[in-house]
């Protein structure tokens, strides 16, 4: 029992459950667009997630008052939801025209470019071990995104 509550609070699980279920919304969105435009598309995803967060927050009772927000935190959280909505309508575009199966993995050089933008504007470091990670992360990327 004590172990699978220590699994419940890694990040680890966390992050690996996130990569299934992001794998699961290629796959999905991908069939979903065949006979839509990838823009509209993008809105049906998009409300699909605020109604299940809503539901998720009224169940798990962790609504907040926006006067615990901090400005500072709004506006961030603000330009972090215009950054994923310009990510997700590129997203689908690209699955639109692409396969599931190149596009999912080109889309992930966002780990690379996560780990510059931590680098350069959070100061946080990397040990060489996790820079050659990174770095096979990037080679992956551009051998699955090359026609062959």
């Amino acid at each position: 029992m004590k172990n699978m509550k220590t699994l419940f609070l890694s990040w680890q699980f966390w992050a690996l459950l996130s990569a299934v279920f992001a794998a699961l919304t290629a796959i999905f969105a991908k069939i979903g667009i065949e006979n839509i435009n990838s823009d509209f598309a993008t809105l049906i995803r998009t409300v699909v997630i605020l109604l299940a967060i809503v539901l998720f927050l009224s169940i798990t009772e962790q609504w907040q008052p926006w006067s615990q927000v901090s400005p500072r935190s709004f506006l961030f959280l603000v330009l972090s939801g215009l950054t994923t909505g310009v990510s997700w309508l590129c997203y689908f575009r690209a699955l639109k025209i692409g396969d599931a199966a190149r596009v999912a993995p080109v889309d992930k050089l966002s780990v690379a470019f996560v780990v510059l933008f931590a680098l350069v504007f959070l100061g946080e470091r990397l040990s060489g071990f996790n820079a050659l990670g990174v770095a096979l992360i990037i080679a992956g990327a551009i051998l699955v995104g090359l026609k062959p």
